[in-house]
C-alpha cells in the first residue's frame, strides 16, 4: 500500500498495489502494522457495506460526538463516488477546510479519515456499493451532521439536487 497524506493532516489518501497474474489480483487492504506505522488508529471494530441505487444519492455530512468520534477506512467496491471530509477539529491548522477524492471500483484507492471529520459521498453512478471499516461502534444519540451544502465550507459538488435522506436534508448549517 502507498500512504500520501493530504492537506488536511491525518488524511490519508491509500493506493493499493494489486499483484496481477493469469488468475486476477490480489491487493492487501488493511495492515495494522503499515497503518501504525503512518500514526493512522488501527483499532476497527465495525464493517459497514453501503448500498445506492441513484446515480448523485448524497450520504452525509456526518460525524459523531461525546467520545464516539470515529476514523474510518473508506473503499468503494462497485461504481463511482466522491468522498468528502472536512476538517472539524477547532484545533486544527486546516480548520473548516475540505478534501475531496474520487473513489471507484477501479482506481485501487481508498481514504482513511481520521476522527474530528465530518464525512460524506456522492455516489456519481448507479448501484454503487461502499464498504468501510469503522474504529468506533456505532452509538445512537452521539451521531450529528453538517447540511451537505453548508455555504460555510464551500463544498463543490456535480450537482445540486442529490438524492438524500429525510434525516440528512435535515442537517443544519454548522456554527463554528
Amino acid at each position: 500500500m502507498k500512504f500520501t497524506e493530504t492537506k488536511l493532516k491525518g488524511a490519508f489518501i491509500i493506493e493499493l498495489e494489486p499483484f496481477n497474474d493469469l488468475r486476477g489480483s490480489f491487493a492487501r487492504t488493511f495492515c495494522a502494522n503499515e497503518f501504525k506505522e503512518h500514526g493512522l488508529n488501527t483499532h476497527m471494530v465495525q464493517s459497514n457495506l453501503s448500498v445506492s441505487h441513484p446515480k448523485h444519492t448524497l450520504r452525509g455530512m456526518h460525524f459523531q460526538v461525546q467520545g464516539a468520534e470515529e476514523a474510518k477506512l473508506m473503499r468503494c467496491q462497485k461504481g463511482s463516488i466522491l468522498d468528502t471530509i472536512i476538517d472539524i477539529r477547532k484545533d486544527s491548522d486546516t480548520y473548516c477546510q475540505y478534501v475531496q477524492l474520487e473513489l471507484t471500483d477501479k482506481n485501487n484507492t481508498m481514504l482513511y479519515v481520521p476522527e474530528g471529520f465530518a464525512h460524506g459521498f456522492l455516489t456519481l453512478e448507479e448501484d454503487c456499493e461502499v464498504f468501510y471499516q469503522v474504529s468506533e461502534f456505532y452509538q445512537p444519540g452521539k451521531e450529528s451532521g453538517i447540511r451537505w451544502n453548508d455555504p460555510l465550507f464551500g463544498v463543490v459538488w456535480p450537482t445540486n439536487n442529490p438524492v438524500i435522506s429525510e434525516k440528512d436534508a435535515a442537517h443544519p448549517n454548522y456554527i463554528k
